[in-house]
C-alpha cells in the first residue's frame, strides 16, 4: 500500500479518522461523573470540538477527493 496514494488516504479517512469520534468523546464525558458547572463547561467545549471535527473531516474528504480525481485521469 502506497502511503502517498490519495485514494488510500481517502479510504482510510472514511474508515477511521485520527481524532476521536465526537460520540466517543461524549460517552467519556457522560462516564466522568462531573459536577454541574464542570459538565456545562465541558459541554460548551465539546460543542466546539464537534463543530471543528465535522469541518476538518469535510475539508479532508474534499481535498483527498480532488487528489483522487486528478490521479485517475
Amino acid at each position: 500500500m502506497d502511503r502517498f496514494d490519495p485514494a488510500v488516504a481517502l479510504e482510510e479517512l472514511n474508515d477511521e479518522t485520527r481524532l476521536p469520534n465526537p460520540v466517543h468523546v461524549r460517552d467519556m464525558m457522560l462516564r466522568a461523573h462531573l459536577e454541574p458547572d464542570q459538565s456545562l463547561e465541558l459541554n460548551r467545549q465539546f460543542t466546539e470540538y464537534q463543530k471543528h471535527f465535522g469541518q476538518a473531516l469535510q475539508i479532508g474528504k474534499t481535498l483527498l477527493g480532488q487528489l483522487v480525481a486528478r490521479t485517475t485521469r
